[in-house]
């Protein structure tokens, strides 16, 4: 049986705005085709083994021709693979998808369209401007704005455009936008009508430049596609709709250094408030050399008073080799367990397990100062954690005379990077590199120092989510930015929140909020 090909449309640049079949489709393919307009951190949806393979697609810059593409498409399916070709916004909507599934039909290839949203109404969405309103557009009319050079001529009747459509939006027209302009003005339409021109739409880059007919050319100088161009009353709305460059962390680039498949959250936080996050992971969470010392403390429970769990790792490491030890929840009955912090917490209660407490610091003295309540003379401690951590919990609880077992459930390593991915990830120089731990200080400071790419880290600012991982941060030779009041992720996205407040108080020349990017 042969392969089959999807048409995916990847949406306009935000990755929440792909759709679930979309994702499905990654997740399954074993080649991926992109464009240069499809964002890259998409693929991390991809199997490991996927072969990944861009196109180009960019204005202005070599791409392969739509001939070869096809080509690659057929050749790939031919061989028995799921392709995702995944395209920028919607393969139908000016994505020659129409030309590829061509391509295919006539090569006998299976395919599916997997429909995308579209820039066209998605870029004005977060731009502030609605397309249609009951008092200023029931009309719209998409259009592009550089047809095939290759046609013996254009087209487009922009005259009749001029009166045809109350909202007009252009797709790849910015650098023809003085005699589409000039065309629409000639064909009648008012030269006062508000334009803008949005850039990069939907993503942290996003930048928009609103004007008049008349004079919006003028005002885009020198600023190069990927662009959406809106000409109608509705464009006035942003003035008053603007909410995506007002987001607290608008435009600013923040690197998450947490395990892969672990900064979901901290993404999602960032993302939420109008920054790029950039994900390079700094350490890679392994199972230890052996599971005999865990699974040994496992099968002994009984002899256990307290279960402390420092960190989420921990947590799953240690459930999962409980099942593994033909043991279940129930065989934790009658230990107290403690929780470092509430993500520890909240992965124990992700399989009903209560944590019995809680310290008010979420760090091991935070522990110390919660277990000094308690009589801890004589009573057994096990704690299931990293290979290396510091000792300070273990050699407190002893010198107050408990019996403390520390066993390894896993360990950290630092991932490898291929040549020039780091290079690649840390390009424009990101405007914050958050860290979660020491581990992720740690590994990341060799990885870049390794990369030869130290200055980054003195020209931009360095979060922190608590006091321990800070220390680490200043004992590397560098300055800790911001640092978290509350050892959580919502802590450590507040600080970020407060550090660029501040900054954009300081310096307003470089202050993300989307006004300033206006040309009014």
């Amino acid at each position: 049986m042969g392969g089959k090909v999807y048409l995916v449309g990847a949406g306009p640049g935000d990755t929440g705005l792909l759709t679930l079949k979309g994702k499905a489709a990654l997740e399954r393919a074993d080649v991926i085709i992109y464009d240069f307009l499809a964002n890259e951190d998409l693929l991390r949806y991809a199997p490991p083994e996927c072969e990944k393979i861009c196109v180009g697609k960019r204005p202005g810059h070599k791409s392969s021709s739509q001939e070869a593409i096809n080509e690659l498409l057929v050749n790939r399916a031919a061989q028995g693979k799921v392709v995702v070709r995944l395209k920028g916004g919607d393969p139908f909507i000016f994505g020659r998808g129409g030309e590829e599934a061509q391509a295919l039909a006539k090569a006998g290839i299976r395919f599916e369209i997997v429909p995308g949203i579209t820039s066209g109404y998605a870029v004005p969405a977060y731009a502030g401007i609605p397309l249609t309103h009951r008092d200023l557009s029931s009309s719209v009319t998409f259009v592009t704005g550089h047809e095939d050079p290759s046609k013996p001529s254009n087209s487009v009747e922009w005259a009749k455009l001029a009166a045809g459509a109350d909202t007009l939006v252009l797709f790849m027209g910015v650098r023809n936008l003085p005699e589409i302009s000039a065309a629409l003005i000639k064909g009648g339409k008012d030269p006062g009508t508000p334009a803008a021109v949005i850039f990069w739409g939907t993503r942290a880059t996003q930048q928009t430049v609103t004007g008049s007919l008349a004079d919006i050319a003028a005002r885009v100088g020198g600023i190069e596609a990927p662009a959406i161009i809106v000409v109608g009353n509705v464009a006035a709305l942003r003035e008053e709709l603007n909410w995506f460059e007002r987001l607290p962390l608008f435009g600013r680039r923040i690197v998450t250094t947490r395990a892969q498949g672990q900064s979901e959250a901290l993404r999602r936080a960032l993302e939420n408030l109008g920054a790029e996050a950039v994900e390079v992971p700094a350490i890679e969470v392994r199972d230890p050399q052996s599971w005999q010392p865990l699974d040994e403390a496992i099968g002994r429970l009984e002899e256990f008073d307290y279960l402390l769990f420092t960190s989420a790792n921990g947590v799953r490491k240690f459930l999962g080799r409980l099942i593994a030890c033909g043991r279940d929840l129930r065989d934790l009955k009658g230990l107290v367990i403690g929780a470092i912090g509430p993500g520890t917490s909240a992965e124990l209660a992700a399989t009903g397990i209560r944590a019995d407490f809680l310290p008010e610091e979420y760090r091991a003295e935070g522990l110390i100062e919660r277990l000094s309540r308690d009589e801890i003379r004589g009573k057994r401690f096990l704690i299931p954690r990293a290979k290396v951590a510091r000792d300070i919990l273990p050699r407190s609880l002893e010198g107050r005379g408990a019996r403390v077992e520390v066993v390894e459930a896993y360990e950290t390593v630092r991932p490898d990077f291929p040549a020039g991915e780091l290079e690649r990830l840390l390009t424009p120089v990101p405007d914050a590199i958050t860290f979660t731990s020491s581990s992720t200080v740690i590994n990341f400071v060799g990885l870049i120092e390794n990369a030869g790419l130290r200055t980054i880290l003195e020209r931009t600012a360095i979060a922190s989510i608590g006091p321990i991982t800070s220390e680490t941060v200043r004992q590397h030779g560098l300055e800790v930015s911001m640092e978290a009041a509350d050892s959580t992720i919502d802590g450590l996205i507040e600080a970020l929140q407060i550090y660029f407040r501040q900054a954009s108080k300081e310096a307003p020349a470089h202050a993300s909020e989307g006004d300033r990017r206006d040309k009014y």
